[in-house]
């Protein structure tokens, strides 16, 4: 497609759409700030019309992707999984990435970091199951590793029993051991691991 731009006209509902003309017929929309470098009266050949198409789709993905990302950090597969759920081509999705890592937007390590020290301040795991979680956000081993090395897992377990102790503060010893054993499993921690929290809890409540 080319030729002669006879018009460009700014879209009724999308005021940062405008739909250019050629030959006196409507051929493509453009955002505002591509469409600013069009006249018209000038001729637009296929070559141009094809590069304004690509910055275009790049432009609007980019904002999909900072839409995305505007809620939490993402990990790279996230970003891409959620942009190819959007039908954005390959290529454009790989130009988008560039350009987001250039920015620091998005960066597998310092995800990888937010996503272990916000478990370890609300929801306490173990080491295992937050490499779990990371393997699933398409991070590699090196990363992971990296990210998971200053975590203390007996602490992480004593900060989990000690958030999830308030639930069980009526129950009698038996119950209470059951219960934050089985809350401290579903969590990950080994099973010496466990008893160890549990039963210095209890030792601790005896003292109370």
């Amino acid at each position: 497609m080319e030729g002669t731009i006879t018009a460009l006209r700014e879209q009724k509902r999308k005021k940062d759409r405008v739909n250019v003309y050629l030959d006196g017929e409507y051929a493509f929309s453009l955002g505002a700030r591509l469409a600013a470098e069009l006249q018209e009266g000038s001729f637009l050949s296929a070559a141009k019309l094809h590069e304004l198409q690509r910055r275009d789709s790049f432009a609007n993905t980019y904002k999909k992707a900072l839409d995305y990302l505007a809620y939490r950090p993402r990990s790279r597969k996230e970003v891409s999984d959620y942009l190819r759920g959007k039908r954005v081509p390959e290529r454009i999705i790989e130009e988008v990435l560039g350009g987001l890592a250039r920015e620091g937007l998005v960066d597998d390590l310092a995800f990888a970091q937010y996503w272990v020290e916000n478990r370890e301040r609300f929801r306490p795991r173990s080491r295992a199951m937050l490499r779990y979680e990371l393997r699933r956000k398409g991070l590699d081993e090196e990363v992971i590793s990296e990210a998971l090395a200053a975590v203390d897992e007996e602490e992480s377990a004593r900060r989990a029993a000690h958030q999830r102790a308030s639930r069980y503060v009526r129950l009698d010893e038996r119950s209470f051991r059951q219960k934050m054993s089985q809350f401290l499993r579903r969590r990950g921690f080994t099973y010496h691991l466990i008893r160890e929290v549990v039963d210095s809890l209890l030792q601790q409540r005896g003292g109370d």
